[in-house]
C-alpha cells in the first residue's frame, strides 16, 4: 500500500510534466539579465498584514520583509542582533533597553525606537493586532522610546525576551490604520526594513519581492524573489522538474520521492522542526469561559483521550503514511531537532501502542460496546462516533484518516472523515469549535515558548471571534502556572526543566496528541541556484527554516532572454499546466493555487 501511494504521486507528476509540453512562453524579455529565484508553495498567504498572518508561508515572507529585535544566529540558532544592535537588562530583570541600530526603511525614512514602541503598544491595546503573536506582549507593562533606545518594562522577569517573534513595523505607514482586523496591507511597494520589499501580490497566485537596497546588512545577491502558489503538490513538483520554479520546500514523502533521482535537482532531507498532532475538542470555550461549538462530550473525559492515544500505532504511521521520513512522537509538540528543549516520555509514563490497554481504559470508565461493536457514553445516550476534520485535496491526510479510522475501530470508536476547505477548517477548528478531532501541526522556533503559548487560556478566541490563535482551546491552571514560572526563570537549565514539564502536561492531559515529527524535505534546481546556506548552517533547513538566512544568502544564475525558466506575470515564462491525474484534469497557470487564517494544512502553522 505504501509503495502504491508513492507510485501514484510519481505518475501524477509525470503526467503533469508531459502536459507542460503545451507551455506557452510569455513576456520573456523583462526578466532578462536579472537574478530571479522562484519558490513554489502549496499554501497561499492568509494575510499580508503581519499582525494577522499565521500561516508558515506568510510568516516566512514577512521574515524576508521586516526586521525584528533579534534573529536566530545562522550557526547556533541563539538570539543575535537584528534591528536591536545591543541590549541591557536591569538587575531585577524587569527593564530591558534595546539600542536600535542606524538603519533605513525601504522608503528612505530612518528606523527608530518609536517604530518598535508603536508596534508593541499597538498589540497591547488592539485585540485584532494580537492575532498572530499576542502572548509576546502579555507580560509587557509599558513600552517607550527615548531616541534610539527602546525601553520595555515587564510585569515579571521574562527569560524569552530575546526570542520575541514580532516584526517591527514602520509607524509612519501603519499608524493611520484604524481597523486592524480588516486591514489587508495590500499596498505596494511595501515599506520594509528586511532583505526584501513586496512589490506585488495576486491572491492565491503569487507574491513578488524585490531586493531591498537599503537593507542594513547589504542588498541580497539576487534581484527578485517570487513565491508561486500551486493548488497541489504534484503540480508544484512538475513545475520544479520543468524549471517553472527553482525551489520547493515542505514536501510530503511521495513528492520527495518523485525528485530524488532527477539529476537537475538537489533533494534535501534533514531533521525537521515540525510536530504533527491531533487536536482534540475537549470542551471548547471562548476567552470568557463560555462553551462554544459542538464537540463530542466524551472527549471531555481524559480517559477517552488517553485511550485514543494508546490506540495509535505511531510507528506504523511513520512507516506507511510518512514513508519512513519522520520520527514517531513519544513526546509532545517540541521536535527532537531542539535537543535542549525536547522532552520524551519514558518508562511507565510512555503511552505505547496498546489497543488492549485502550479497550480496558474505556471498559473501566463505563463506555460499553453495543451489538455493533461501537461504544456508548456511560449513560447510554450517545455513541462514540467522532468526526475527523482534515483538508480537501490533501492525500497524505486522507491516508492518515484511513489508518486512524482502523485504529479507533479496534477500540469501539467510529471515526468519520470530514473534509473542509482551508477557510472553513480554520473557522471550525480555531474559532467556532465545530469539530471533534482535527489534524494540526506547528513549525517550532528555536525557543519553544511560542508554540507552548498557543495552548494558553488567553489564546482562545474572544466572544466576537477576534484574537485567539489557539491550537487546542486548552485552558488549564497547572499549564498556566508552569508558563508563568518559565517566563521568570532566568537560569537556563531550570527554565528548560519547566518547559519540559509543560510538554509533559500536554502529553498526559492530551488536549493534543503528537503523532510524529516530520523530516524537512525540500528540493532545488542545481542548474539555477548556484549557492544557498541553510539554517542552521550545518545540515539545516532552507524554506522550512526559522530565519531569513537561506534566502538572504541565496544566489542564482541570471535569466537569459531565451530561457525557458520564468517568473510570475512579467518574468521570462508563465506556464500553462495541463495535466491529467487520476482522471482529474488540472488546467491553469503555473502560478495558481487554491487555498486562509489559522491553518490550511496540518503543516501550515508557525
Amino acid at each position: 500500500m505504501r509503495k502504491w501511494f508513492a507510485r501514484l504521486a510519481v505518475l501524477g507528476v509525470a503526467l503533469l510534466v508531459a502536459g507542460q509540453g503545451a507551455t506557452a512562453a510569455l513576456a520573456q524579455d523583462p526578466a532578462a539579465g536579472k537574478k530571479i529565484v522562484r519558490v513554489g508553495a502549496t499554501q497561499s498567504m492568509d494575510s499580508m498584514n503581519p499582525f494577522l498572518a499565521v500561516r508558515l508561508v506568510s510568516t516566512s515572507i514577512h521574515r524576508w520583509m521586516y526586521g525584528y529585535l533579534t534573529v536566530p544566529d545562522s550557526k547556533t540558532l541563539q538570539p543575535s542582533p537584528d534591528l536591536a544592535e545591543s541590549w541591557t537588562t536591569s538587575p531585577d530583570g524587569l527593564t530591558w533597553t534595546f539600542k536600535i541600530r542606524t538603519a533605513k526603511w525601504s522608503d528612505g525614512q530612518p528606523v527608530t525606537a518609536e517604530d518598535a514602541a508603536w508596534t508593541f503598544n499597538k498589540m497591547m491595546t488592539d485585540e485584532a493586532a494580537k492575532t498572530a503573536n499576542g502572548p509576546a506582549v502579555e507580560n509587557f507593562e509599558s513600552v517607550t522610546a527615548n531616541g534610539q533606545d527602546l525601553v520595555i518594562k515587564l510585569k515579571a522577569p521574562q527569560a524569552s525576551m530575546l526570542e520575541n517573534p514580532v516584526p517591527i513595523m514602520p509607524k509612519h505607514v501603519w499608524e493611520s490604520v484604524t481597523d486592524m482586523a480588516n486591514y489587508d496591507a495590500e499596498k505596494y511597494p511595501s515599506v520594509s526594513s528586511g532583505p526584501y520589499i513586496a512589490i506585488e501580490h495576486k491572491k492565491d497566485q503569487y507574491v513578488k519581492l524585490q531586493a531591498n537596497p537599503n537593507y542594513w546588512r547589504g542588498k541580497p545577491k539576487i534581484d527578485e524573489l517570487q513565491v508561486i502558489f500551486y493548488d497541489n503538490p504534484q503540480a508544484a513538483i512538475a513545475g520544479l522538474k520543468t524549471g517553472d520554479i527553482d525551489l520547493i520546500g515542505r514536501l510530503n514523502p511521495p513528492e520527495f520521492q518523485a525528485i530524488q533521482n532527477d539529476p537537475n535537482i538537489e533533494a534535501w532531507n534533514t531533521q525537521g522542526r515540525r510536530a504533527a498532532y491531533l487536536q482534540i475538542n475537549h470542551g471548547a470555550t471562548t476567552s470568557d469561559d463560555k462553551p462554544v461549538g459542538d464537540g463530542h462530550p466524551a472527549l471531555k473525559d481524559p480517559k477517552v483521550r488517553q485511550a485514543l492515544h494508546y490506540a495509535i500505532d505511531k510507528q506504523k504511521l511513520v512507516d506507511e503514511v510518512q514513508e519512513g521520513l519522520a520520527k514517531p512522537a513519544d513526546g509532545s509538540i517540541v521536535p527532537p531537532l531542539y535537543k535542549d528543549f525536547f522532552w520524551e516520555a519514558t518508562g511507565d509514563a510512555k503511552v505505547a501502542f496498546d489497543p488492549a490497554k485502550a479497550n480496558q481504559i474505556l471498559d473501566d470508565a463505563g463506555y460499553k460496546k453495543g451489538s455493533d461493536g461501537v461504544r456508548t457514553m456511560p449513560d447510554g445516550d450517545r455513541k462514540l462516533e467522532f468526526r475527523f476534520s482534515i483538508h480537501t485535496d490533501t492525500p497524505i491526510e486522507d491516508k492518515l484518516a484511513e489508518y486512524l479510522t482502523g485504529f479507533f475501530k479496534e477500540i469501539g470508536i467510529t471515526l468519520t472523515t470530514k473534509k473542509l476547505d482551508s477557510s472553513k477548517f480554520t473557522e471550525e477548528t480555531g474559532v467556532t469549535g465545530l469539530f471533534d478531532i482535527a489534524i494540526s501541526g506547528w513549525s517550532v522556533n528555536p525557543d519553544p515558548e511560542e508554540v507552548l503559548a498557543t495552548h494558553l487560556c488567553s489564546r482562545r478566541p474572544a466572544p466576537t471571534g477576534e484574537g485567539g490563535g489557539t491550537e487546542s482551546f486548552y485552558c488549564d491552571d497547572t499549564f498556566e502556572q508552569l508558563y508563568k514560572d518559565q517566563q521568570k526563570e532566568l537560569d537556563r537549565p531550570k527554565r528548560i526543566e519547566i518547559l519540559k514539564k509543560m510538554q509533559e502536561r500536554l502529553y498526559t492531559d492530551a488536549p493534543v496528541i503528537a503523532i510524529y515529527y516530520t523530516n524537512d524535505l525540500e528540493g532545488y534546481r542545481k542548474d539555477r541556484i548556484t549557492s544557498i546556506t541553510p539554517i542552521p548552517e550545518d545540515k539545516g533547513l532552507l524554506y522550512g527554516g526559522s530565519g531569513y538566512w537561506p534566502f538572504y544568502t541565496v544566489d542564482a544564475k541570471a535569466v537569459a532572454a531565451s530561457s525557458g525558466g520564468g517568473s510570475a506575470e512579467g518574468g521570462s515564462n508563465t506556464g500553462l499546466i495541463v495535466g491529467i491525474v487520476g482522471g482529474v484534469v488540472v488546467i491553469g497557470l503555473a502560478v495558481f493555487l487554491l487555498s486562509r487564517r489559522r491553518k490550511s494544512t496540518a503543516d501550515e502553522r508557525e
